[in-house]
């Protein structure tokens, strides 16, 4: 199973670019099957990166838990109504399976077929003479199973419900039983004995079936042929004959009709439910067709494999792919916080550092490794310290981003200050976006002291298109809040020029009268100086959460300054 390497859920450029360029050490290292991955789509400023760069998007994987046509066996093992037990048991012995979908020429499912059922058609009632002889098939089926030729065929594909008679007694005795039935529905099993054969053909029998190997006298076929009687020479002996013509019955009545089928995009989950309380020995998987895609066993259902995560850029499941509580985690690469909910049942590798931007971490990868990043790959990761530190202008910058993104820039062989001011410039998302994509952008879910809220946070060239938008962006926030139940939600709009930013809510509880920096309007705040959600602002609301009596007193201990909106 691949391993997929992910960033947050809504990404920003960091997210993508260090999943796209760990994905690409891995590929080249330890995991030849990784694959860089991401939970929505990329932004515009992504995009322009990835078209500078000249790299492919990642795969966009919104949940990883596995679905059922993920697990199920893609061979198409099948048998269908008018295959005789003979052509249905092969199949199944080949691969080993004891029970394969029936399905219709358009490949729809009709049926199950298991071995234990078809066991009915030999273990009929012994008790009633005419039942334990009934073999329902066509002399085509029989010839067929049995390998034989025909040297007489009259009507040969005709279903027929046969019952056989071996003559293995004397010809007396032998005319006499056969009289005891109807003759268009005997098939008489015997060998080189024409006291058998002669009064069998006589009779106008359905078919005698000649066992051995014993060719059949031209005479005798004659009065076959005039009689009406098909002829069948079959190389086992008789108790094989025997046997052969019993398996060339056809499955149709036991076959199962009354049959679930599992869709292939449901869930493992939601199909669990389901498998558990049926005693159904295999279970058709049908895409949105409703035709056949796959089979699925009970194992393959209750004990699935789990998706394996390589995590980047976070390390707390509120921000992962859906589905990641499920999935197998085997490393993180990360420089926030460290948040709750991540477990593993084994020892895994995990690298938190309080550096600038996940690429930072990702290009010391590289380098330990001794490998060299091709230039798209360094200008992907440049583009991530670039996006993530402000062009080494936010607080949150180390001295280690500074010294990366100057070794990148050499491999990316082109001007990186031109370049920045070129990522800037594209793609403001309060320009080009819904307020409800603004939001969800570069959107994270933390909690705090119990509270559990989201900060989306985009970059701007100044305030002006905010001030135009406010107030529809103040109803998205609501509206994201409640989608998510959340306590609220927040908006942080940075100014990359002035080097400050706002801050917008979609509600204000009574924590906010402790907030020291200026009220400008209705669940709006002014936060000079502060660009940094991970470093500046997410401290801030946590100590804003905090219970007065634990927290540590206020530098200033006045109340908050208020400063009316400005007039616009």
């Amino acid at each position: 199973m691949s391993v997929f390497v992910f960033g947050h859920r809504n990404p920003d450029t960091d997210a993508i670019c260090s999943a796209i360029a760990y994905a690409n050490l891995l590929q080249q290292t330890t995991r030849p099957d990784a694959i860089a991955a991401c939970c929505g789509p990329p932004n515009q400023r992504t995009e322009y990166v990835l078209k500078r760069a000249g790299l492919p998007p990642p795969k966009i994987v919104m949940d990883v838990r596995p679905q059922v046509e993920d697990v199920c066996r893609r061979e198409l093992i099948t048998a269908s109504f008018g295959d005789a037990f003979h052509e249905a048991y092969e199949r199944m012995r080949e691969y080993d399976l004891r029970a394969i979908p029936v399905v219709d020429d358009d490949r729809r499912v009709v049926g199950v077929l298991s071995v234990l059922t078809m066991m009915e058609l030999f273990f009929t009632d012994a008790a009633d003479s005419t039942k334990a002889r009934a073999v329902r098939t066509s002399l085509q089926k029989i010839c067929e199973v049995l390998g034989g030729t025909f040297r007489n065929a009259v009507d040969p594909a005709r279903h027929d419900e046969l019952l056989v008679m071996v003559g293995a007694m004397s010809a007396e005795g032998f005319t006499e039983r056969m009289a005891k039935f109807a003759p268009e529905r005997l098939i008489v099993v015997c060998g080189d004995r024409p006291s058998i054969q002669l009064p069998a053909i006589d009779r106008g029998v359905r078919a005698i079936v000649i066992t051995g190997g014993f060719p059949l006298a031209a005479e005798v076929v004659e009065i076959a042929r005039a009689k009406g009687v098909s002829v069948i020479l079959s190389p086992f002996d008789t108790v094989n004959t025997t046997l052969r013509i019993k398996s060339s019955q056809l499955i149709d009545p036991v076959v199962d009709v009354d049959v679930i089928t599992l869709p292939g995009k449901w869930t493992v989950t939601e199909a669990r439910s389901v498998v558990e309380k049926s005693p159904q020995p295999v279970f058709p998987v049908v895409g949105d067709d409703g035709r056949l895609v796959g089979m699925a066993f009970k194992t393959d259902i209750i004990n699935p494999p789990r998706a394996k995560l390589v995590l980047v850029d976070h390390n707390e499941l509120s921000q992962a792919v859906s589905g990641a509580e499920d999935a197998e985690i085997i490393e993180v690469l990360d420089h926030h916080r460290l948040g709750g909910g991540l477990k593993s049942t084994q020892p895994i590798r995990f690298v938190n550092e309080p550096v600038g931007s996940t690429c930072t971490l990702v290009a010391r990868q590289f380098r330990a490794a001794g490998i060299t990043p091709s230039p798209a790959i360094s200008l992907c990761m440049a583009s991530g310290i670039i996006s993530d530190t402000l062009h080494l202008q936010s607080p949150t910058t180390t001295d280690v981003d500074r010294e990366v993104l100057g070794w990148l820039e050499k491999l990316c062989a082109i001007d990186l200050r031109q370049y920045a001011r070129e990522f800037f410039e594209i793609g403001s998302a309060l320009r080009s976006s819904t307020p409800a994509r603004v939001i969800r952008e570069d959107c994270k879910e933390f909690s705090e002291q119990g509270v559990r809220f989201s900060i989306s946070q985009i970059e701007e060239i100044g305030f002006d298109l905010f001030w135009e938008r406010k107030d529809e962006l103040r109803a998205a926030l609501e509206e994201f809040a409640d989608q998510h139940r959340l306590d609220f939600s927040a908006l942080l709009v940075t100014d990359i020029i002035g080097n400050g930013s706002l801050l917008l809510l979609s509600r204000e509880s009574d924590a906010w009268e402790g907030v020291n920096y200026p009220r400008l309007d209705r669940n709006l705040y002014e936060l000079k100086g502060i660009v940094s959600r991970k470093k500046q602002l997410l401290p801030l609301i946590a100590q804003l959460l905090t219970p007065a009596d634990s927290r540590p007193p206020s530098r200033t201990g006045q109340r908050p300054e208020r400063t009316p909106a400005p007039g616009r």
